[in-house]
């Protein structure tokens, strides 16, 4: 699979501004795919593979603001580059607060859109690694028992075994075949990275 930082989707009425950005992006090894209209984007959303969206913000029939609302809808949260020619503060401040990452006035200036694409694909490697984590954290806690669950939601918060036996109400020696059978599962015995497995997977309490 094509690694997902290397996905650019340029979504812009004008052919010019299409074809010049998409020109500039292919000789620096992006793999670029154009929209002349935002709901055509929609069309394809589900079946593309994660990258960086580069929008217009006044297009015909939907604009780039409403595509924003629409990426969110469909809870797609990949970074969001908007474009406009027109210097509107207010269509800016909107832009942000639906999550852009930035926004660029035409004519946009070539080290401008490639350094904030980087930044934007920065963010799709940090969410990918976060989210093989948290598949990995999960996976491993979904081995333990739920009386384990319990005895490690303690031990990741510093409780010891004596204080674990007398919340739970189970002895000091039963506590300790908990915490063996724990670490073997988890494949660690600090109660530090259990923690952080509890955090990864969301679970944390």
């Amino acid at each position: 699979m094509t690694p997902p930082a290397r996905h650019v989707y340029l979504v812009d009425d004008d052919e010019a501004v299409r074809s010049a950005m998409r020109l500039l992006l292919v000789t620096l090894d992006f793999t670029v795919t154009t929209y002349a209209e935002p709901m055509a984007f929609l069309a394809d959303l589900a079946h593309l593979v994660p990258g960086c969206i580069v929008a217009d913000i006044r297009m015909p029939v939907l604009s780039g603001l409403k595509m924003q609302e629409r990426l969110a809808e469909a809870r797609c949260d990949w970074p969001v580059i908007v474009i406009s020619g027109h210097g509107d503060i207010e269509a800016c401040r909107r832009a942000f607060r639906n999550g852009a990452i930035d926004f660029l006035r035409k004519p946009i200036d070539e080290q401008d859109l490639i350094d904030t694409i980087q930044k934007g694909h920065a963010l799709l490697s940090l969410a990918a690694s976060l989210a093989k984590e948290r598949a990995e954290a999960l996976a491993l806690l979904a081995r333990l028992t739920a009386r384990e669950h319990e005895v490690l939601e303690l031990v990741s918060r510093g409780f010891l075994t004596r204080q674990i036996a007398e919340s739970l109400g189970l002895s000091q020696r039963t506590v300790e075949s908990h915490r063996a059978h724990i670490s073997a599962k988890l494949g660690t015995t600090s109660p530090a990275e259990m923690a952080r497995m509890l955090i990864d997977s969301g679970k944390h309490r």
